[in-house]
């Protein structure tokens, strides 16, 4: 994996976004996520500040069952929910960051949440090596 912070993890790959966009959920989709929101940050940018960006999507990839999970564990845990995907084009290439639940839920402190995130944390790993081996 390339692309890394200390609360994402990524890779890049040789196409625009729009190109990217159907590969990474078809690769969200296997893992048994889907997208329940997109903002497109370049468009809203454009809108209310008049400012030409190049593209940059924010989805939010939700899997279904590790959500309830994490929600009856900790139902103030939404606030922290879904794991956000982005797409942004850079250099003529996209870069595909998924947040990292581990870093993202850790400061719950819980042992529920935790094992909620580390499954989110594999499945979304899983995500990004099927994008780096396509």
């Amino acid at each position: 994996m390339a692309d890394t912070t200390a609360y994402t993890f990524g890779t890049r790959l040789p196409m625009s976004v729009v190109e990217a966009r159907p590969r990474v959920e078809a690769a969200l989709k296997a893992e048994g996520f889907g997208v329940l929101t997109e903002i497109d940050v370049a468009a809203t940018m454009k809108a209310k500040l008049g400012i030409d960006g190049l593209p940059y999507l924010i989805l939010g990839a939700c899997n279904p069952p590790l959500a309830h999970r994490a929600i009856e564990a900790e139902p103030s845990v939404g606030a922290l929910l879904p794991c956000n995907v982005v797409l942004r084009e850079e250099d003529g290439s996209t870069i595909i960051e998924a947040m990292d639940p581990l870093a993202v839920l850790g400061i719950v402190n819980s042992p529920e949440i935790e094992a909620v995130a580390r499954e989110a944390h594999d499945r979304l790993v899983r995500v990004i090596a099927t994008l780096e081996s396509n």
